[in-house]
């Protein structure tokens, strides 16, 4: 529960007005105590389908809460219109890297299709105290962005729906559904299965314990291991779940 109440004190993509739906859905988070911090971290994402027909707005991302109460946050995103938004087919996805501040802060937006590999990949620069980002597509970089944010305190992978994709949910108290309508809801699925895979993360220090603060939803993994005695932390796999949003997820902006 601590989670998602911070979630909501700084949560994403601020293409979210005031009073819109919002909800968040399968996630893997690890929070750091003490003077323990978030040096560098990289992940890759393997994008799923987009949600069909595609509706405002999914998003997918790997996120670094951090003690200046920003999020630095690579993310994949399915519009309702994609080629408005990055120039992107339907089916396909707008890749960026961003940080949310008291606005959100973004680096070039492309699109990106179903299938393809894109790893973000964020480090603290000692010379400048900034996190620089960066989002390659199949190892091309894409996007990138500097932010001074803080240092690195929580690193999240969540998925998170906004206002329309919101809505595509199951009554909570409908009639039983027949094999029609069943099919119809299996289609409005809001988010596919999705897997992150080579996640390292490295900390600021050795943190022989920092595995203890691991919270999942909805989700799964490899395991979260460190290979140095605490300073350097891997998951070979972390897996979310295919999702139908309902009531118990959605929160307003």
């Amino acid at each position: 529960m601590h989670y998602l109440k911070f979630l909501t004190a700084v949560t994403l993509v601020q293409l979210a007005y005031a009073g819109d739906k919002i909800g968040f859905g399968p996630n893997f988070a690890v929070s750091s105590t003490g003077s323990t911090w978030i040096k560098e971290a990289n992940t890759t994402l393997i994008l799923p389908e987009t949600p069909s027909p595609q509706v405002e707005r999914l998003a997918i991302w790997p996120g670094m809460e951090t003690s200046n109460g920003n999020l630095v946050q690579a993310l994949a995103v399915s519009f309702e219109d994609p080629a408005a938004n990055c120039g992107a087919q339907n089916g396909q996805w707008c890749v960026w890297a961003s940080t949310l501040q008291d606005t959100q802060i973004s680096g070039r937006m492309v699109p990106a299709s179903p299938g393809d590999k894109i790893t973000m990949h964020y480090v603290y620069n000692d010379s400048t105290g900034e996190y620089d980002q960066s989002s390659a597509i199949n190892g091309k970089i894409v996007s990138t962005l500097s932010t001074s944010s803080g240092y690195a305190q929580r690193w999240d992978v969540a998925v998170e729906c906004q206002v329309d994709a919101c809505s595509r949910t199951s009554p909570p108290h409908s009639k039983p559904a027949s094999a029609s309508n069943l099919v119809l809801r299996e289609r409005l699925r809001a988010n596919q299965a999705l897997e992150y895979v080579d996640t390292t993360i490295i900390l600021n220090k050795a943190d022989s314990s920092w595995s203890e603060g691991l919270y999942t939803k909805l989700s799964h993994n490899s395991g979260l291991r460190t290979v140095d005695g605490g300073k350097t932390w891997k998951v070979d796999t972390i897996s979310l779940n295919s999702h139908l949003f309902d009531e118990s997820d959605i929160q307003y902006n």
